[in-house]
């Protein structure tokens, strides 16, 4: 009997492991979207035909999911951010971090800033973050949190799940 509960309890806890979905971080945006949780993704996505890191956000009142994709260079990195509405590039480098428009040596694979969300004065707002030099993590946590206000008008695509 000892050896049929402890088996049960052993199965429990690695299928628990197996399907649970690896939550890098936790926050709230204070904007309609309400909180964000942040996933690592187990792919990696090839960008230039390097693998890279990427992250999924995925918020608490909007069916709205955002992946950001890492892209390392020598002294700088570079976030790509992709959803159904807008496409943005966040970065940061020893000085400050920061949006910009994607990079046009992305727009071969797809890739691409158009104005027709974005908000623009958001936009302006948002090119200067913080310092630089942020971990991976501090990065996704900063981009879950100022997104949603560069969608314009962010009320239209928020929907209660």
């Amino acid at each position: 009997m000892k050896k049929i509960i402890s088996t049960a309890v052993l199965i429990l806890i690695i299928s628990t492991a197996a399907l649970a979905k690896k939550a890098v971080a936790e926050g709230k945006t204070h904007t309609a979207f309400g909180a964000y949780k942040i996933e690592k993704l187990d792919k990696s996505i090839c960008v230039n035909g390097e693998d890279c890191k990427a992250y999924k956000i995925s918020y608490a009142n909007t069916p709205l999911e955002v992946t950001v994709i890492v892209m390392k260079d020598k002294n700088s990195r570079k976030y790509v951010v992709v959803s159904d509405k807008l496409s943005v590039q966040y970065a940061w480098n020893e000085h400050y971090f920061g949006i910009g428009r994607i990079d046009k040596s992305l727009n071969d694979q797809g890739f691409k800033t158009t104005d027709e969300h974005l908000n623009r004065a958001e936009y302006f707002n948002q090119r200067v973050l913080g310092p630089g030099l942020l971990m991976d993590q501090e990065s996704a946590r900063m981009i879950a949190a100022f997104y949603p206000r560069l969608l314009s008008p962010a009320e239209s695509m928020v929907a209660a799940k």
